[in-house]
């Protein structure tokens, strides 16, 4: 449809249709809406201007019409509200913004929201109502006469909205401040006086100048707006350093999204504060343009998912992920005595899967529901697991997913330097082929010890009870190592998933035993000190502040493991979990079970098949670990190509480093 036949469809007889002022909006709004907006670089109103400029009785009765529809539009509560959480619950927000995206909230239809909702509707209306370049929305302002942002001050008036907005800003944010687990996370600030309350005692200043003044503005170089400007900073940095205290004191999500909430209210009075300065005449203008993009803007992303998400999970994946760099770096071998004591780890670590593939062959064999062989497989998992972890023994494909913040923390810092001639990724390479020996090692270490002991044991129990006990189970034990007559690889991966929870498992508990206090809640418990002895409870404390964040993952993770088959038998799915080293125990077992009568084929394929677990395990946790680590340090995930580059170059050069300890020339 034409400018002109639309404008004759809805000014006819000099008059407006009525009941249909918002379609006409829609309708002209459509004509210049481009059909991919991110692809065009310019979107031009000339077409709109000529035409107004052409037929002065149509740009008339267009000038009432806006004037008639925007009228007295109430955007104050909308302003401070649009895209800017409002619960402390994660949950709760994520799916009020999912369900506003399919059922979006309509305001009453006399607030200017109601207006957007219904005209720029679309997500993407912001990005080309922003390339509209600034001179024809200057020349669209003076042609219909607008009334500035600064004519009035009067109830309703957009100065009042804008003002109310930028004071129920300030107030909430004061409010938020004030709370007992956001003061918690700066203790560097008790006894002073909040910058967020001395931050609002100056914008009644202002806003007492600007209803007092014949301009209704202020100017950048009037000492209130000045101070507030440099309040505002403070209010920035108190928030900075809650989020940056987070390392020592851990945080909630709840916390999270408290100062969340703070900083994007900060942000939102940083984009209008602006908006009451002028400075020259264009300032007017120009400030009621701005107020007006910045409404669209707003209404266009207040249910954004996507932002939401990635802000609330930034901090506490960067938290997690502290947590498995520090524990991660006792993964990482360097030195020969290093490798060496992984391969001495790996062992015991074996020894303990040898008896744990015992012992679920042997709990295969009781007669229970599905449901209770998952808790007797997971039990066996789980004990087995943290036995492994407090002795110290280390179970393989364990590394990567807490190493994987370990080396993305190599690349943050060769990514600062600013030698060109140096790869910036040379020092994830070298960090990688570290970790990539000390899994290999480790897989040695396990596989060929949980072989033999396995095969030990079954040979124990068959001499001392007379009864092969993998005789019946023994087809199943090598089919299913077998990757292409079995889902092995597949189970590999959902093994490989676990590996990645359990070290976000651990990350997490850490964080929030650390921001409840637990350790020092229990070091200074009043009846443990007088039944115990300080000396004693403060160990316990201390044995706590160490083990605990892994006692917990690891028995998760042998949740996880025992309970996956159960779950794939009750949803009528093929699930299982495969891993390398009780891929090798089974292995023994299925070999004994059947009198070692086992074609050459069979023992090619489940050869292979523990080759391909060992590989599925690794790789699978360790992206996800790496993707976590990335996310949480903002890099972006291009970097990927040029990482796998490096490494690939570093191998060519290098290929011992990757399997034995070399010194770094």
């Amino acid at each position: 449809m034409s400018l002109e036949k639309l404008f004759d469809n809805y000014f006819s007889n000099n008059a407006i249709l009525s009941g249909d002022e918002l379609y006409f909006l829609v309708d002209l709004i459509h004509l210049f809406r481009p059909k991919h907006p991110k692809k065009v670089s310019v979107v031009s109103i000339s077409k709109l201007l000529l035409f107004l400029e052409q037929n002065p009785n149509q740009k008339q009765l267009f000038q009432d019409y806006i004037y008639n529809l925007l009228k007295d539009r109430k955007f104050s509560n909308f302003l401070s509200d649009a895209g800017i959480l409002q619960n402390p619950e994660f949950i709760y927000e994520v799916k009020k913004r999912i369900i506003a995206k399919f059922l979006p909230f309509q305001p009453q239809s006399d607030t200017l929201e109601f207006v957007l909702n219904q005209v720029f509707y679309r997500s993407s209306d912001a990005i080309w109502i922003n390339k509209i370049p600034s001179e024809e929305l200057n020349q669209l302002f003076d042609l219909l006469f607008f009334t500035d942002l600064h004519s009035s001050i009067e109830e309703k008036s957009p100065l009042s909205e804008l003002m109310n907005t930028i004071g129920l800003l300030s107030q909430r944010m004061s409010g938020r401040a004030m709370d007992t687990e956001v003061l918690m996370m700066t203790p560097e600030y008790e006894g002073l006086e909040s910058p967020f309350v001395a931050f609002e005692k100056e914008l009644h200043a202002i806003f007492s100048d600007i209803k007092l003044g014949e301009a209704h503005h202020t100017n950048s170089d009037d000492e209130h707006f000045k101070q507030a400007l440099v309040l505002h900073k403070q209010c920035e940095d108190y928030v900075d350093k809650a989020f940056n205290n987070s390392s020592k004191f851990g945080i909630s999500i709840r916390v999270n999204q408290s100062l969340l909430r703070i900083r994007q209210q900060l942000h939102r009075l940083k984009i209008l504060l602006p908006l009451l300065v002028v400075n020259n005449v264009n300032d007017r203008r120009n400030n009621s343009i701005q107020l007006a993009l910045k409404l669209i803007k707003f209404n266009c992303y207040k249910n954004n998912v996507r932002q939401l998400i990635g802000e609330s999970t930034q901090l506490l994946s960067y938290e997690i992920t502290q947590h498995t760099a520090k524990t991660g770096e006792h993964y990482i071998t360097e030195s020969k005595s290093e490798y060496f004591s992984m391969l001495k780890a790996a062992s015991g670590g074996g020894l303990i899967v040898g008896f744990l593939c015992v012992f679920k062959l042997l709990l295969s064999s009781v007669e229970a529901s599905d449901f209770n062989h998952a808790v007797l497989y997971s039990l066996n998992y789980a004990l087995g697991f943290i036995a492994i972890y407090l002795f110290g023994f280390t179970l393989a494909t364990k590394q990567p997913a807490m190493t994987a913040a370990t080396i993305t923390s190599a690349l943050e810092s060769g990514m600062k330097k600013r030698n060109k001639h140096e790869n910036k990724h040379i020092s994830f390479a070298r960090l990688f082929a570290r970790l990539f020996r000390s899994q290999f090692i480790a897989f040695i270490g396990n596989v060929f010890v949980a072989f033999p002991v396995s095969m030990l044991i079954i040979w124990l129990v068959d001499i001392t009870f007379d009864v092969n006990i993998a005789f019946v189970k023994s087809g199943k034990l090598l089919q299913d190592l077998s990757p292409i007559h079995s889902a092995a690889i597949f189970h590999a991966a959902i093994a490989g998933v676990f590996l990645f929870l359990s070290g976000i498992i651990s990350g997490n508990v850490s964080n929030k035993s650390k921001h409840n206090q637990l350790f020092y809640r229990i070091q200074e418990h009043p009846i443990l000190k007088m039944s115990l002895g300080k000396k004693r409870t403060t160990s316990i404390a201390n044995w706590f502040e160490r083990n605990w964040a892994g006692v917990v993952s690891n028995g998760w993770f042998g949740v996880f493991l025992g309970s996956t088959a159960s779950i794939g038998l009750f949803l009528g799915l093929n699930l299982d979990i495969r891993h390398i080293t009780f891929a090798s125990g089974n292995f023994a077992l299925g070999l004994y079970g059947q009198n070692f009568f086992v074609t050459g084929w069979t023992i090619f394929w489940s050869i292979l098949g523990i080759g391909i677990i060992g590989f599925m395990n690794f790789i699978v946790s360790f992206l996800l670990s790496l993707g976590l680590a990335f996310r949480s340090r903002n890099i972006p995930i291009s970097e990927f190509a040029e990482l796998t580059k490096s490494i690939w170059l570093h191998f060519k050069l290098h290929p011992t480093s990757f399997f034995f300890p070399v010194k770094d020339k």
